[in-house]
């Protein structure tokens, strides 16, 4: 299993706090020092929408030109951008098998999706 992220994000924080107090092993895929490859991203979207998975209420997507937001049309434009912009990307992601289990971190989904 893999938590896709940044290191400082305190969303992502509160997920790998869950996950280590609960036990469940992981590897950590840190945005920032190894990117994101389209192969993985377009796992992704065929699971989850763009609009999902970019992260539209966050401090990178608002500092984007109006030009190159308004240029997210559909999944190719969105790939284009979260790799270019890997923190525009919704964190984190867990995932298994290339299947996304979570998106965000909901305290609640998470017991839900590792309860014994």
């Amino acid at each position: 299993m893999t938590i896709y992220g940044i290191p400082n994000c305190n969303t992502v924080k509160k997920a790998r706090d869950w996950l280590d107090a609960n036990s469940v092993s992981y590897v950590f895929h840190d945005f920032k020092k190894l990117g994101i490859d389209a192969v993985t991203i377009n796992h992704w979207l065929t699971q989850q929408p763009w609009e999902k998975l970019i992260n539209r209420a966050g401090l990178t997507w608002r500092g984007l030109d109006e030009a190159i937001k308004s240029g997210i049309t559909d999944n190719a434009s969105a790939l284009t951008l979260m790799q270019a912009k890997t923190s525009v990307i919704k964190r984190p992601i867990l995932a298994k098998d290339n299947k996304v289990l979570c998106l965000g971190f909901d305290e609640n989904l998470y017991k839900e999706t590792f309860k014994p």
